[in-house]
């Protein structure tokens, strides 16, 4: 079995636990096992890319640099300028921020685990070292994070601020990482306590959704967070900025280095050393009943029978013609709805085609004023399709692919309608909604003037929602397993950006040049998607 250098380091202070009652050869196997485990382990990084099997050995390590890059954010806050108070506070906060949501992303199965239960409670092995273990798994990953996070800041930060901002920045990184820890770890025992284990493991997967989507869009905020530097800010304590977690450890900055003796900076200070030390004390009485109520995660809830509703029934029959799609679609809805892998891989998406119709827009303001009135910046909201290729892509696939010899005792010589029904589920359940949003932030931005054009670009997703599908081989739905997504498919939806654009450049083009050329547009879709969507799902038998 490897020998992990971690574990080597760790070696050289076996002694610390020893006097602490751990039994260290025990719990250095089960760290072993447990770290050659992981290395089979996909990151959440690695779940929105095609990986290939070669490249996910170590494959969180290899992760680290987006991390790497992500931390570049904290170099204009740690490094320039002396408002401690407020750099160091807005430093800490995107800190924080990140540490948590990686930490219930990527280590949950570690606080969570229950599986090693039932092999090492058969065992004549103490909690305590059965604890240990958990936490030290914990630290090793939490370090490679911290450091990836802030190497690159503090090295600047040495330079620039000089060693005693150095020593106290790194003292006050270990404090949050062991707060951060203790403060999730006392989160997952709230939601194990009043909640089942099912809810607590779709938080968990909605957390891991939050923190692809930071890591897709945080590089819009690397830029501009060079204009803040040169700022002069003023921050005053009031009585509620104690609430403010980021601000106690700020404040030993204003106390060490602008000399700020008040007593609020003193008491934040305090704060900042004593509230992680009380957070472990009371993370070791937590302990048992912690452990208690992980029990949870092995049962499941039972899934609440949807009530059938009049209106919904009326509306599914105007949108799928025969009883076969009308199955098909609640059957492809429920997939969306329920199946993790699929929610890990589009819903960052979602949130992504919500946000860059605005990247744009605002980029655009901030080159010249724009009147919005007469302004032509809503195309912008074509840019919110682009979540469609990577859907539709992985409607074809699935994590419970084997399940699809179900689809070979199905009493019918084609799958026409579940193609069809499929599509229009994802249409309906999650794109539409996205879209409605979008059209209605837009309307009060630049009028209602814009509703003719809306309506253009809905119609017009409907058509290319059917290109894609056929870009991509007219897959069956939910047979394929999920991590078949190639490099091939990648350039796929890359190439299908080319179609979009023409779509867009058409309703532009008939918008500028001809009157009444919107309307004229709107028609011409209808007319088209009508004749696309017959032809290419038309039945064979």
């Amino acid at each position: 079995m490897e020998d992990f250098t971690t574990l080597k380091l760790l070696d050289k202070v076996r002694f610390l636990f020893i006097k602490m009652g751990v039994d260290y050869p025990v719990m250095r196997q089960i760290l072993q096992v447990k770290l050659l485990m992981d290395e089979r382990k996909v990151p959440t990084f690695y779940n929105q890319s095609a990986a290939k099997k070669e490249d996910q050995k170590y494959g969180y390590i290899k992760s680290l640099w987006i991390y790497v890059l992500i931390g570049l954010i904290l170099i204009p806050f740690m490094a320039f300028g002396e408002n401690y108070l407020f750099q160091m506070s807005i430093t800490y906060a995107i800190f924080i921020f990140m540490i948590m949501t990686t930490l219930i992303s990527e280590f949950s199965s570690v606080l969570l685990d229950v599986r090693d239960r039932s092999i090492l409670s058969t065992k004549p092995i103490s909690d305590k070292t059965v604890n240990a273990a958990k936490f030290m798994h914990i630290l090793i990953y939490l370090t490679y994070l911290t450091i990836a996070i802030t190497a690159v800041p503090l090295i600047v930060a040495l330079f620039k601020q000089g060693i005693l901002f150095f020593v106290l920045t790194v003292f006050e990184i270990i404090l949050i990482n062991i707060f951060v820890v203790v403060l999730t770890a006392i989160l997952y025992i709230a939601i194990l306590r009043f909640f089942d284990g099912e809810r607590l493991k779709d938080l968990i997967n909605y957390v891991q959704i939050g923190l692809s989507l930071i890591l897709m869009i945080g590089y819009q905020f690397l830029a501009r967070s060079f204009e803040l530097v040169n700022v002069d800010i003023v921050m005053e304590f009031h009585w509620w900025s104690m609430f403010l977690i980021p601000m106690w450890f700020a404040a030993p900055y204003e106390l060490l280095l602008s000399g700020d003796q008040s007593l609020l900076t003193i008491g934040f200070s305090i704060l900042s050393i004593v509230i992680p030390l009380i957070s472990i004390w009371l993370y070791i009485k937590l302990i048992p009943t912690f452990e208690r109520n992980l029990q949870k995660l092995l049962s499941t809830s039972k899934s609440k029978k949807e009530k059938s509703n009049r209106l919904k029934e009326f509306l599914l029959r105007k949108i799928c013609a025969t009883s076969e799609e009308r199955a098909f679609y609640r059957f492809a809805a429920l997939m969306m709805k329920q199946e993790r892998e699929f929610k890990l891989k589009v819903y960052p998406s979602l949130g992504f085609a919500f946000i860059i119709p605005f990247i744009f827009m605002f980029n655009g303001v901030r080159i010249e004023n724009v009147d919005y009135s007469s302004s032509m910046g809503y195309m912008f909201i074509y840019s919110s399709m682009l979540i469609i290729p990577a859907a539709v892509l992985m409607i074809g696939h699935s994590a419970k692919y084997k399940a699809a010899w179900i689809y070979k005792i199905f009493p019918m010589k084609d799958f026409t309608d579940l193609k069809k029904g499929s599509l229009k589920a994802f249409l309906v359940k999650l794109y539409i909604p996205l879209y409605a949003v979008l059209s209605i932030v837009f309307c009060l931005i630049y009028g209602v003037r814009i509703i003719p054009d809306l309506l253009a670009v809905l119609v017009a997703s409907f058509l290319y929602t059917v290109i894609c599908y056929i870009f991509h081989d007219s897959q069956i739905p939910f047979t394929k397993p999920s991590n078949e997504i190639n490099d091939d498919q990648g350039w796929k939806n890359l190439l299908l950006m080319i179609p979009l654009g023409l779509i867009a450049g058409a309703h532009y083009f008939m918008t500028v040049k001809i009157a009444y050329g919107t309307i004229i547009y709107l028609l011409l879709l209808i007319i088209i998607n009508f004749s696309v969507w017959k032809t290419v799902f038309r039945r064979t038998g």
